[in-house]
């Protein structure tokens, strides 16, 4: 097993103010892990120390549901993540190494593009990637359990989302428009006090927007909908503390997190948890990968 290459990389944060108004933008540094899948076809990672936080909703906070709650405090462990979702580049290159347990398509996705997100994927073949990539490097590469994904995603906040009490559609790919059915909205596409903005109708280029949250990471918001490792739990009242994966579940659902590009704002809040049949593949589902 060969080290992972390091560099050190300034990217930009930036806060909303409850309107949605960006109010302070803020360049920073950190270390990127790079795994080398080709001499052109890089995965970085972020390590992350780990630390405690309050995982979930407040029952306050606009959209929670008992899903989210109650609120509670977790420990994870030091772990490293991918920046970004996998991309189609990243997923053909990984594809094509041996198979481990299933068969992987190619190109799967319904957008075609090499930096946009790897999507139509299950849980069981973003398992199998996870497989392929460990046993070609040597690193228990796997997907973040719920408890990881939040942390990650919050970056130390403790708002709806990162980027504050609000989201926009000029820093997140997701449904800014009111969805309607039958004279009645069904769907918002402003949260909060924020304003009504985009709707895309497709994935974006990893990244695109030029921001990260605070530990550097980008597309947490949006985009596609990232599966977690964990067995699907209604609620956290018999949740783990300790930041790993839950298992002790009879269904065959596990977590999506993030929303999507088709999705409203409140599906994209960092505490927002919705259940999916393992087996299953959409055109706004992707993931991304950790180890530790």
């Amino acid at each position: 097993m060969s080290n992972l290459a390091e560099k050190i990389t300034e990217f930009t944060v930036v806060k909303v103010d409850r309107l949605g108004e960006e109010c302070d933008r803020t360049l920073k540094k950190t270390i990127y892990q790079i795994e080398h899948l080709t001499e052109d076809i890089p995965l970085e990672l972020v390590p992350l120390t780990g630390s405690n936080f309050l995982m979930g909703a407040p029952e306050t906070e606009i959209g929670a549901n008992s899903t989210q709650t109650p609120q509670h405090q977790v420990t994870v462990a030091a772990f490293s993540i991918g920046k970004y979702p996998v991309t189609q580049a990243q997923w053909l290159t990984v594809a094509a190494f041996p198979q481990v347990n299933l068969p992987l398509q190619a190109n799967p996705s319904c957008f075609a593009g090499d930096e946009l997100p790897v999507e139509q994927i299950s849980w069981f073949e973003a398992i199998e990637f996870c497989a392929r990539l460990s046993q070609h490097t040597g690193r228990n590469y796997r997907l973040p359990s719920e408890a990881e994904w939040e942390y990650a995603c919050r970056g130390g906040t403790t708002t709806p989302f990162h980027f504050g009490e609000t989201i926009t559609t000029d820093f997140a790919n997701y449904s800014g428009v009111n969805w309607q059915y039958d004279g009645r909205i069904i769907s918002r596409g402003a949260y909060g006090a924020g304003s009504e903005g985009e709707d895309r109708k497709e994935t974006t280029p990893v990244a695109s927007f030029g921001v990260a949250n605070d530990f550097g990471l980008s597309d947490l918001h949006g985009n596609v909908w990232e599966w977690c490792a964990d067995y699907w739990h209604n609620n956290y009242q018999e949740a783990f503390n300790n930041g790993k994966p839950s298992s002790e579940a009879d269904n065959n659902f596990r977590p999506l997190r993030g929303g999507s590009w088709n999705t409203g704002p409140n599906a994209c809040r960092s505490a927002y948890r919705k259940k999916y049949q393992a087996d299953a593949n959409l055109y706004n589902i992707g993931f991304r990968v950790c180890f530790s």
